[in-house]
């Protein structure tokens, strides 16, 4: 079995441990975790029976893949701790948004078998959305076993790396997209009289439905919403409303916003 190390061990980090182990694609023996915050190592400790620890050097050194699971702005610090004690074989995966492969190798001081990857928060509830960019210095086997790793709390897709930018600002933001439309949904019913819960219910049942019906029929969202708005209904009146609203256009700029945001992230 695997040894993996996860360096980071915050939502995200506990995310991925959490996966690996419910689909057993790693055993509690074969994780270590590290944080800064002892708290919260004990936490996971208890919670799953894993290794854990603050030597991010000591944990890397007994890893066959070692997890970045830090946020952009404390990466330097971590790969400059790490650059001495790392061995060859070792597979490095990092998470964090913005930072390109070609700054972790310089900070690593060698060419290194890495893999950058952009997860989501679903992968809370194993319902995540990854992009995963490859360095030429991973074999085929290796890229699958990231593939196999990231499966384990949702969906994967293999990007170049010239891209995950604009991941960053679709896949890697947008749940909180997702969640602002949900509550608009819910202060519209509640503003045409339902009561708080059952409209908040209705409208992430209606969202989760809703994006399950495109990934399972493989139709088109506009074939989709055409199915639904039948002429002179309630539901063409409401695009109507949207669009003169402008929330297309909206969702759209935010996705441009978050990605130079994850541009400017990587250079620092």
């Amino acid at each position: 079995m695997v040894k993996i190390t996860i360096i980071g061990g915050g939502n995200m980090g506990e995310a991925l441990l959490a996966g690996f182990l419910a689909e057993g694609v790693a055993t509690p023996a074969g994780l270590w975790v590290t944080d800064v915050v002892a708290d919260r190592l004990a936490a996971l400790r208890q919670r799953y029976g894993v290794r854990t620890g603050s030597d991010n050097g000591e944990a890397a050194t007994w890893a066959d893949v070692i997890i970045l699971a830090v946020k952009p702005q404390a990466m330097d610090a971590v790969l400059d701790g790490l650059k001495d004690r790392l061995s060859e074989r070792a597979l490095i995966v990092s998470i964090a948004a913005g930072i390109p492969l070609s700054r972790i190798t310089a900070r690593l001081g060698s060419a290194r078998k890495l893999v950058r990857v952009m997860p989501n928060t679903p992968c809370l509830v194993r319902a995540g959305a990854s992009a995963i960019a490859i360095s030429p210095a991973v074999s085929v086997e290796e890229q699958a076993l990231v593939v196999r790793l990231f499966e384990a709390v949702g969906t994967v897709v293999i990007v170049e790396e010239r891209l995950m930018d604009a991941v960053t600002g679709l896949s890697g933001s947008g749940p909180a997209y997702v969640f602002q439309i949900i509550e608009a949904l819910a202060d519209g019913g509640v503003k045409m009289g339902l009561p708080r819960e059952t409209a908040l219910t209705l409208a992430a049942q209606t969202v989760l439905g809703a994006a399950k019906q495109v990934l399972e029929t493989g139709e088109h969202p506009a074939r989709l919403k055409d199915k639904v708005a039948s002429p002179g209904g309630t539901t063409i009146a409401g695009l109507h409303a949207l669009e003169r609203g402008g929330v297309r256009s909206a969702v759209i700029a935010a996705i441009e916003a978050a990605t130079k945001r994850s541009e400017e992230l990587g250079r620092g």
